[in-house]
C-alpha cells in the first residue's frame, strides 16, 4: 500500500499503485482493444460496477425501494431485478478476467521475445569473447617468443583482422 495526501486532508491510505511507465506491448494491446465498441462498453461497465459509487447507488436504491414501500414484502420484483443484475454483472466480471488474461498473455509473449533476443545476443557475445581469447593467446605467444607454431598463430591473427 502507498500513503499519499488526499485532497488537502493530510495523509490517507490508498491501494492504488503509483503510476508506472506502460509496457509498449500493453499499449498496443489496449489500442487494438479500443477499436471494438463491445470492448469499450464492457470496460466502462466493469469499471463502474467495481466502484464505490455503484455500491452507494444500490444502498440508496434499496433503502428507497423498501422505505417508500414500492412493493410489499418479500419484494418479488426487487428480487428479480437484483437477480438479473447479478447475472449480467457476473458476465462482466468474467469479461474483465478474460481481459486480464489477455494482458498477461501479451506481456508473456513480449517477455519471451525479449528472452529470445537476449539469448541470440549472448551467443554472439560468447563467439566474440572466444575470438578475443584466441587473439590474446596468439599475441601472448608472439610476445613470449614461443617458436612452436609462431608462424601459424601469426597467420591466424592476420585472418581475424
Amino acid at each position: 500500500m502507498t500513503v499519499r495526501p488526499i485532497h488537502g486532508r493530510g495523509l490517507g491510505v490508498s491501494n492504488w499503485p503509483l503510476p508506472t511507465t506502460a509496457n509498449p506491448a500493453l499499449l498496443k494491446h489496449a489500442e487494438e482493444r479500443r477499436k471494438s465498441l463491445e470492448n469499450r462498453a464492457a470496460d466502462q461497465i466493469t469499471r463502474f460496477a467495481g466502484s464505490m459509487r455503484f455500491v452507494y447507488i444500490h444502498i440508496i436504491w434499496f433503502a428507497a425501494w423498501i422505505g417508500f414501500r414500492v412493493e410489499p414484502y418479500p419484494f418479488g420484483l426487487l428480487t428479480m431485478i437484483v437477480s438479473l443484475e447479478a447475472i449480467f454483472l457476473s458476465t462482466f466480471v468474467m469479461i474483465s478476467q478474460n481481459r486480464a488474461d489477455e494482458k498477461r498473455q501479451v506481456l508473456a509473449d513480449h517477455q519471451w521475445q525479449t528472452v529470445q533476443q537476449e539469448e541470440q545476443q549472448n551467443e554472439e557475445l560468447l563467439h566474440i569473447s572466444n575470438q578475443i581469447l584466441e587473439l590474446t593467446k596468439a599475441i601472448h605467444a608472439m610476445r613470449t617468443g614461443e617458436s612452436d607454431g609462431l608462424a601459424k598463430q601469426a597467420g591466424e591473427i592476420r585472418s581475424f583482422t
